[in-house]
């Protein structure tokens, strides 16, 4: 029988290092073919996303996006992932989306900053207050040990309650707290920048996290001005993602001005030239990512008591 499996079923064998390693041996195998379909009303989204990597599966992820359901109490995003072998193409597993989307996200994003942050890094600052935050604490601890990590959000109930599950700080002047920042991790659903260029001090990495759409953004042109840009995949990031596609499209930036992705940051063909460089790196989190975050779900559930 395919399983479905879910949080409760493998997280207790998870690990965010061992999924940001796994993240970064993918990036080595062969090149995933990527393909992302999006349909909308209004503010609610369908988005589903296939990679297909040879030797390694088939992944589809579809998840809808429904923000209005956060006003009835109602989780704002549901949906699965599909994993398929990669020679028969029989169904391997189905897989709840919100787990694979967990460790996916926070993992891409520490591998991102283990290539590209200063190795000396003690601060981070966290702006953001939903689930992908919260991993993100434990996510960047975990990848760089006793670092500081402080929360900012819009809603001071929510930051708080937060802040006091997890024992960090709560910033309460955001300029501030993003200058005195080494890493600055965003995870917002913000359609208009969070951050600003005037704000940031030389030898900073910037994380991106939350725009996912032609119509967001959680950082203004200033800060692409100032940073050397990377993305975990261009395919996946440039045409459609607003945190680049805006710019891009308006001559901010050009596309040269992207100096690489995952890829690229992997095989050691770009990255940090020295500690004054401000890094910027685009998580767009696409489904050769899902397939291989799922691919070390299943081998936890494999190796965990349910199996056989």
């Amino acid at each position: 029988m395919v399983p479905y499996i879910v949080a409760g079923d493998v997280e207790d064998r998870l690990d965010w290092l061992t999924l940001a390693d796994a993240l970064a041996e993918g990036h080595r195998a062969a090149e995933p073919m990527i393909r992302d379909a999006f349909l909308g009303r209004g503010a609610d989204t369908l988005l589903s996303r296939a990679a297909w990597i040879d030797g390694m599966g088939v992944a589809v992820k579809s998840v809808t996006v429904m923000p209005g359901n956060a006003a009835h109490g109602r989780a704002t995003v549901h949906g699965a992932l599909v994993l398929f072998h990669d020679l028969t193409g029989q169904v391997e597993a189905v897989i709840d989306s919100g787990l694979v989307t967990k460790w996916k996200t926070a993992a891409d994003s520490i591998l991102g900053a283990r290539l590209l942050a200063p190795t000396d890094a003690r601060r981070l600052l966290i702006v953001g207050t939903g689930a992908v935050a919260e991993s993100l604490i434990a996510a960047y601890g975990a990848a760089f040990p006793g670092i500081e990590a402080t929360l900012w959000g819009r809603n001071a109930a929510k930051v708080e309650a937060l802040a006091l599950r997890h024992g960090v700080a709560v910033a309460r002047d955001l300029p501030a707290a993003v200058t005195a920042a080494d890493i600055v991790a965003t995870a917002t659903m913000s359609s208009e920048p969070v951050l600003c260029g005037d704000w940031l001090r030389p030898g900073q990495h910037l994380d991106l996290i939350g725009a996912y759409k032609a119509g967001m953004r959680e950082a203004d042109d200033g800060c692409l001005r100032r940073a050397r840009i990377f993305v975990d995949s261009f395919e996946t990031t440039l045409a459609h993602i607003g945190e680049l596609r805006d710019p891009l499209a308006r001559g901010v930036i050009a596309r040269a001005d992207v100096l690489g992705d995952l890829r690229d940051l992997v095989a050691g063909r770009v990255g940090r030239r020295d500690e004054s460089d401000i890094t910027l790196f685009k998580n767009g989190g696409g489904a050769h990512l899902d397939l291989m975050s799922a691919q070390v779900i299943l081998k936890a559930w494999r190796d965990g008591p349910n199996f056989g």
